[in-house]
C-alpha cells in the first residue's frame, strides 16, 4: 500500500518521536520502457547531474521519462518519494528521511556530493553585525544563533558538528526554507549558517555576510547528499533503479570534468554553466549567474558512489540526539548494492 502525503506528512513526526509512529509499507508500479518517473531535486549547482542527464538524453536513453520536481528542503522530498510524488531524490540525510527508512518507506542508494580537501566547499558564514562584533572565526560562535531549516536537517548536523569540535554552544533556529534563512543572516536575525559556495560567496560580495571557515575543516569527507528512492523501487524495481544511476551517473562525469577537473577546457565549461543556468539562477542575467555557478563547483561522486562511514556517523548522531528511533540500523537506511562504496 502506498502512503498518501498525509501519512507521509504524519510519519515526519518520528523525526522527534518516530518509535510512535504507525505506517504501511510504500509500494511503486513496475515500469515498462519509456517508463515516466519524477526526480526531485533543489535548485543548487550540486544538484547539476540531474539538469545534465535530462538536457543531454541520458534518461531518455536508458528508458526513462523524467519531469523533474522541485524543492526547497530536504524533508519534503523525503515526504514526496515517500507519498509516491517522487520516484527518486538527490538530498542530504534528514532525520525526516532516517524516520521514514525505519518504517519501511524509503532507502538510500548512492552518493552524490561529497566535502573534500583541496575542493572549495561549503562555507561557514556569519552575518556583518555578527563579524563586528567580533565572531571572525567558528571557535568564537559560543551563544549565537544558527540557522536550519528544520530540527533534524543537515543545517542542524552541520553546525552541531562544528559547535562540537570547537567547544562551543550553538542556539539553533528552525526557518524551513533556505531563502528565509537568507533573509535573516542579511539583518542579523540570526549569527551563523553553513551553505554550499554558490550561495556563500555571493552573499559574503555583498559585504552582508562574511565567510569565516570551511565545513571541511570539521567533518572531512562528509556524504553532503545521497540519492535515495522508495524502498519498494530499491528491492523490486532493481532494473529501474539501475537504469536511473546509469543515467545519473553520466550526468556526473559530465559535470566533474567541466567544472572541477577542467578536462573540457574553456568552452566546456561554458558550455555547462549555459546548462546549469536554465536551473540554477535562472532569473539572473546570465553574466551574473556564471560566476555563482562556477562558484559552487564541488565534485560529485563518480558512479554515485556512497560513503557508507559518512552516513553511518551521521546516523549515530541523529540517534544521539533523539532525534530518530535508537534502534534503526544501518541497513534499514542504505542498499549499498547499487552503487561502489567508499
Amino acid at each position: 500500500m502506498k502512503l498518501n502525503r498525509r501519512e507521509a506528512l504524519a510519519l515526519m513526526g518520528g523525526t522527534l518521536a518516530a518509535s510512535t509512529v504507525a505506517a504501511s509499507s510504500l509500494a511503486t508500479p513496475a515500469f515498462a520502457k519509456n517508463r515516466k518517473i519524477t526526480v526531485g531535486a533543489l535548485r543548487f549547482t550540486s544538484h547539476a547531474a540531474s539538469f545534465i542527464a535530462l538536457e543531454r538524453g541520458y534518461f531518455q536513453e536508458m528508458g526513462l521519462d523524467v519531469e523533474l520536481k522541485f524543492f526547497q528542503a530536504a524533508t519534503p522530498m523525503a515526504v514526496a518519494i515517500a507519498s509516491g510524488d517522487v520516484d527518486f531524490a538527490v538530498t542530504a540525510i534528514s532525520g525526516g528521511l532516517i524516520s521514514l527508512a525505519d518504517k519501511g518507506a524509503i532507502k538510500v542508494i548512492g552518493g552524490v556530493l561529497s566535502e573534500e580537501q583541496g575542493i572549495d566547499g561549503q562555507k561557514i558564514l556569519v552575518s556583518d553585525a555578527a563579524f563586528k562584533a567580533g565572531v571572525t572565526s567558528p571557535d568564537k560562535l559560543d551563544g549565537k544563533t544558527f540557522g536550519m531549516t528544520t530540527a533534524g536537517s543537515s543545517f542542524h548536523y552541520m553546525g552541531s558538528q562544528i559547535a562540537a569540535k570547537e567547544g562551543v554552544d550553538l542556539k539553533f533556529k528552525p526557518l524551513q526554507k533556505v531563502g528565509a534563512i537568507i533573509g535573516a543572516l542579511k539583518t542579523g536575525q540570526i549569527d551563523a549558517w553553513s551553505i554550499v559556495p554558490h550561495i556563500a560567496k555571493p552573499l559574503a560580495g555583498s559585504g552582508a555576510v562574511h565567510i569565516i571557515g570551511d565545513v571541511s575543516d570539521y567533518l572531512p569527507n562528509y556524504q553532503v547528499t545521497t540519492a535515495f528512492t522508495s524502498a519498494k523501487n530499491a528491492a523490486e524495481e532493481p532494473e529501474m533503479t539501475r537504469d536511473f544511476i546509469a543515467a545519473y551517473s553520466k550526468g556526473i562525469t559530465d559535470y566533474n570534468a567541466a567544472m572541477v577537473d577542467g578536462t573540457l577546457g574553456d568552452a566546456g565549461r561554458e558550455e555547462m554553466v549555459d546548462l546549469i543556468h536554465q536551473y540554477v539562477y535562472a532569473d539572473k542575467p546570465r553574466e551574473k549567474a556564471a560566476k555563482s555557478i562556477i562558484n559552487g563547483s564541488m565534485r560529485l561522486n563518480p558512479g554515485v558512489a556512497m560513503n557508507v562511514g559518512s552516513i553511518e556517523k551521521q546516523l549515530n548522531w541523529f540517534k544521539s540526539e533523539k532525534l530518530v528511533s535508537g534502534t534503526i540500523g544501518l541497513d534499514q537506511l542504505v542498499d549499498s548494492s547499487y552503487v561502489k562504496t567508499l
